[in-house]
């Protein structure tokens, strides 16, 4: 795959982004092939994702109002081979907030910086009791996209 749609610009998107994790590819992650299993990436996602929230404070209950953000869709495109015990650094940007909502990009490179997954997912804050969404104030869309 060369190109993922929400992608315009590949040099100007990959220089936004400054967050990341290191991911160290595990053996149960692999499948009978012995690269990444199709689903491992989201649990990349997933881990990247709750310390990208937790590093600007939209993880702490004093924060949001009692609010908290769900999954609303998840995507991943896939790049280059993953294999077992590779290392890769799993990055994660916001790139657009609105008025509930957020859209995150991900972006794993290997060892060698080469990229080897490319995703994006929308987030909504939503009110645990009620399941409605609640817009974000001002403060966390500052959070969200001073990163």
């Amino acid at each position: 795959m060369s190109k993922a749609s929400y992608i315009e610009n590949m040099e100007k998107w990959r220089s936004a982004f400054t967050f990341f994790i290191p991911v160290k590819i595990r053996f149960s992650e692999t499948d009978m092939f012995g690269h990444v299993n199709n689903v491992s990436p989201f649990i990349y996602f997933e881990e990247a994702r709750i310390e990208f929230l937790k590093s600007i404070g939209l993880f702490d209950d004093d924060s949001n109002n009692g609010a908290m953000p769900i999954v609303a869709d998840l995507q991943c495109d896939y790049h280059k081979q993953i294999y077992f015990n590779e290392k890769l650094n799993l990055y994660v940007k916001v790139n657009h907030t609105g008025t509930t909502s957020f859209d995150i990009h991900y972006m794993g490179l290997n060892g060698e910086d080469e990229l080897c997954l490319t995703g994006r997912g929308r987030m909504v804050y939503i009110k645990p009791d009620t399941g409605q969404p609640i817009p974000l104030s001002d403060a966390m869309k500052n959070s969200l996209m001073a990163v």
